[in-house]
């Protein structure tokens, strides 16, 4: 966003900076974020929006190198052009991002990370290992008697610091994890990758792939044969890099998440019908990493209203009493981080289709 921009934002309204990824391997599911944060932000306002104030959603392209990105936010927020930071962007924009702003403005990040964020001001929707790694492990253990991982994620601290954890869960489930392997964003040859696997007998991939890198892997992956040997694991996979995966690419692929487009509830269905008459029915496909989004908008909300003031201080004083309710029924906050259930699901083609709960929202 260029100054000028900054300068013609309606100082009367709440402006919220909404970071999320227009380019690189993220861009695949960059419009749906865009879309769910929109449709959340007309929601909060046909409500009364915040503090009576109208809130408006600042885009900012999470996709771009992680201290560019928080130069610009940073900048939005020493302008005072917004109150707020909100949307899915990869931990290496976090860890870049938290430090210059959080102190600042209240700051809610929607991805799944690989946990420890405490920060003071940051407030977090995210899935984390813990509750979503090692209770699907865990189960694919048992059911699938997977014993043998290997991990392909790509070079930077969600995967490295995911792939740790993953080794004492797989060793916790009588298994190890037999090899890994780390490409930086954008890769597209997995030839290399693909025999190291092969050579490795393992019964299943820990994919921390980010976006499509993750569909080009999947490509690869089946077109190499190896998708009738053993199986996917991934905790960061949606309808939309099905969808650019295609169906003959996610055979024996499973996902863990805190939501699937899939989820028969009550909330969910009346939040696919509101997207679809706001957007139509030819917008993309909703999946997690947008309806995290959704979230993210409501949840800063919640937070302000709540503490009643735009001050992170005491909104942080004040997070531990905050709830909202969401596609995923009404949730809880406990230590800056939502409280939420996660699910496992199996690819059928371009679809998700939800096998388990493994964790309970408290």
């Amino acid at each position: 966003m260029r100054r000028r921009e900054w300068l013609s934002l309606d100082a009367a309204a709440v402006n919220v900076a909404l970071v999320f990824p227009l380019q690189g391997p993220a861009g695949v599911f960059g419009p749906t974020c865009e879309l769910c944060a929109v449709l959340a932000a007309e929601e909060v306002n046909a409500a009364g929006g915040v503090l009576g104030r109208e809130l408006r959603l600042v885009p900012v392209d999470g996709g771009a190198p992680p201290d560019n990105v928080a130069a610009e936010v940073e900048a939005l927020v020493h302008m005072g052009a917004v109150h707020g930071v909100t949307g899915w962007h990869i931990s290496s924009v976090r860890q870049a991002l938290a430090p210059r702003i959080a102190h600042r403005v209240p700051y809610v990040y929607t991805a799944l990370y690989e946990g420890g964020e405490r920060t003071e001001g940051v407030f977090l929707t995210s899935e984390t290992p813990v509750d979503q790694l090692l209770p699907a492990m865990r189960l694919l253990s048992r059911e699938r008697r997977v014993r043998r991982w290997y991990v392909v994620g790509n070079d930077y601290v969600w995967p490295r610091h995911s792939a740790r954890a993953a080794r004492r869960y797989a060793l916790a489930c009588g298994g190890r994890v037999c090899g890994e392997t780390y490409l930086p964003l954008g890769t597209r040859d997995y030839r290399e990758v693909l025999r190291r696997i092969e050579h490795a007998e393992v019964d299943a991939i820990l994919m921390l792939l980010v976006g499509n890198d993750a569909v080009r892997f999947n490509r690869a992956f089946a077109a190499s044969g190896l998708d009738a040997r053993c199986l996917r694991l991934s905790t960061l996979m949606d309808e939309n890099m099905l969808l650019a995966s295609g169906a003959g690419a996610t055979a024996g692929l499973y996902s863990t998440a805190g939501f699937f487009a899939d989820l028969v509830t009550r909330e969910n269905l009346d939040f696919h019908g509101r997207y679809a008459r706001r957007f139509g029915a030819e917008a993309p496909p909703l999946g997690s990493l947008g309806e995290s989004c959704y979230e993210g908008v409501l949840l800063l909300a919640a937070l302000i209203a709540r503490a009643r003031t735009l001050d992170v201080r005491a909104i942080g004083a004040s997070a531990d009493a905050v709830s909202y309710e969401g596609p995923r029924g009404l949730l809880r906050m406990r230590d800056r981080h939502v409280r939420q259930r996660i699910y496992l699901a199996e690819a059928e083609a371009l679809d998700f289709r939800v096998l388990a709960e493994l964790t309970a929202a408290p």
